[in-house]
C-alpha cells in the first residue's frame, strides 16, 4: 500500500450565511450555517440544486451549471437577481455579493461582484477568500461524453487553484474568434492576424503549462494515497500537442514561436475548416481507472462516479495545500449511486479534508451517517428549515 503523507491542518473557509433575491424558484432566502457540513434535503425540483448553484457564483465562471444570466433571474421577479454571502477564513470574514439586479429586464449583462461592499476588478478576486468545486448529475457521463466537457473540467480544476487561468482562456478566445472572423471575412491583413496570432501563442502556450502542472501536480497527490481507497485512484494524462511538447522539454518561449508560426502557416486551411484546427482549445484529459488499468470511458456507471468523486476529492487536498485553504465543495445528488458503506467512507474523507461541504438528497436516511457532525436543512416551497 502506498503511504499517505502527512498532512498539516489546513484553515478552515466556510459559507456563513447565504441570502438570495430573485434567483431561480426563490424570491427571497436567507440562511444560517455553521463551519460545517450541510446537508439539503428535499424531492426534486424544490430547488436544492438552485441554492448549490447560487454558491457555485461565489467563484469566477458561470456557475455549476453553466447558465446564462438570464437563467438565472427568477421568472416572475424583476430585473436581475443577487446573491450575497458571509464567508469565514484565514483572512476573516469577507461579505460577497454578486448578481445583476438592478439591469433591465431581458439583458445579458456581465455580472457584478462586491467585496466587502467594494466593486471587485473581476470576479477572480474571488479566490483570494475562497475556492468552490462541485460534482453534479450532469457530470455522470464526463469520461464518455464529448471532449469539451473533459476540457471544462479540466479548465475549472486549474481555476480552482491558479487564479490567472480563467484570463488567460478568455484572452485566448477573444484572440482566436477575432482570427477565425478576418479569416472568416477573407481580410487578409498580415499585420493584424500576426498580432492576433502572437496573443493566441502567448496565451495559448500559457494555458498548456498551467494544465500541465496541475496535471503533474494532481497526479503526485494521487500517487501518495492508499492503494485501497473506496474512490478508485485515476491516472491522468492530457492529450494535446502544445502539453505534448512541453512534455517533450521544449521550452515556454520556443513553444509560443513555434505555435504562433504553425498558424500563420495553417491560415487557409483554417480559413476552409471555419476555425483553427490547432490549440488548446483542442486538447482533452485522458482518464484511467488506475486499479483496474483501463480507461474511465469503459468502467460501469458506478465506477465512473466513484472514480470522478476520487478525482475531485484528491483536487480538493491539492487545492489545500498549494492555495492554503480547503475548498468548499458542493456535491448533488451525491450519495445516490452509492451504498451506506462508500456514502460512510465518504463522508470520513470529506472530514478529513478539512473543508466545509454541502450535499444534496431527496432522503435524509442517505445520509445517517452524518448525523451529529452535520447540519441537516429541508427545503421546500422556496424556503429552507432546519430539521
Amino acid at each position: 500500500m502506498t503511504q499517505q503523507r502527512e498532512r498539516r491542518p489546513t484553515p478552515r473557509v466556510s459559507l456563513r450565511r447565504l441570502d438570495l433575491v430573485d434567483f431561480r424558484n426563490y424570491a427571497a432566502l436567507s440562511a444560517e450555517f455553521h463551519s460545517g457540513h450541510v446537508v439539503l434535503t428535499g424531492q426534486n425540483g424544490a430547488g436544492k440544486t438552485n441554492l448549490l448553484e447560487a454558491i457555485s457564483l461565489l467563484s469566477p465562471g458561470r456557475g455549476l451549471r453553466r447558465a446564462t444570466l438570464a437563467e438565472m433571474r427568477r421568472v416572475e421577479g424583476g430585473a436581475g437577481f443577487a446573491v450575497h454571502a458571509t464567508v469565514e477564513g484565514p483572512l476573516g470574514a469577507v461579505e460577497i455579493g454578486t448578481g445583476t439586479l438592478g439591469a433591465p429586464q431581458g439583458a445579458e449583462t456581465q455580472r457584478k461582484v462586491r467585496i466587502n461592499a467594494a466593486p471587485a476588478k473581476s470576479a477572480d478576486d474571488l479566490l483570494e477568500w475562497l475556492r468552490v468545486m462541485w460534482i453534479t448529475p450532469a457530470m455522470d457521463g464526463l469520461f464518455t461524453g464529448p471532449g469539451g466537457d473533459r476540457r471544462r473540467f479540466l479548465d475549472r480544476l486549474v481555476l480552482t487553484i491558479d487564479a490567472d487561468h480563467g484570463r488567460r482562456a478568455l484572452d485566448y478566445e477573444r484572440a482566436m474568434r477575432g482570427r477565425n472572423r478576418l479569416l472568416a471575412e477573407d481580410r487578409r491583413d498580415d499585420g493584424w492576424l500576426s498580432a492576433i496570432e502572437a496573443r493566441m501563442a502567448e496565451t495559448g502556450v500559457a494555458m498548456a503549462a498551467a494544465r500541465a502542472e496541475i496535471a503533474r501536480l494532481l497526479r503526485a497527490t494521487i500517487e501518495a494515497l492508499p492503494d485501497d481507497s473506496p474512490f478508485p485512484n485515476a491516472i491522468l494524462s492530457l492529450d494535446g500537442e502544445l502539453e505534448a511538447r512541453l512534455g517533450d522539454g521544449v521550452a515556454a518561449v520556443d513553444l509560443e514561436e513555434e505555435f504562433r508560426t504553425g498558424l500563420a502557416r495553417h491560415r487557409a486551411r483554417d480559413a476552409a475548416a471555419g476555425r483553427a484546427i490547432d490549440g488548446p482549445h483542442r486538447t482533452d484529459l485522458a482518464v484511467r481507472h488506475a486499479p483496474k488499468d483501463m480507461p474511465a470511458a469503459v468502467c460501469s456507471t458506478g465506477e465512473q462516479k466513484a472514480l470522478l468523486v476520487g478525482l475531485v476529492l484528491a483536487h480538493a487536498r491539492l487545492t489545500a495545500e498549494i492555495a492554503g485553504m480547503a475548498p468548499i465543495l458542493l456535491l448533488d445528488e451525491i450519495a445516490a449511486h452509492f451504498d451506506e458503506g462508500r456514502r460512510a467512507a465518504l463522508f470520513d474523507i470529506l472530514d478529513g479534508l478539512g473543508g466545509q461541504a454541502f450535499m444534496t438528497g431527496t432522503e435524509r436516511g442517505l445520509f445517517s451517517a452524518l448525523e451529529g457532525r452535520a447540519l441537516f436543512l429541508a427545503i421546500a416551497d422556496g424556503g429552507i428549515v432546519a430539521t
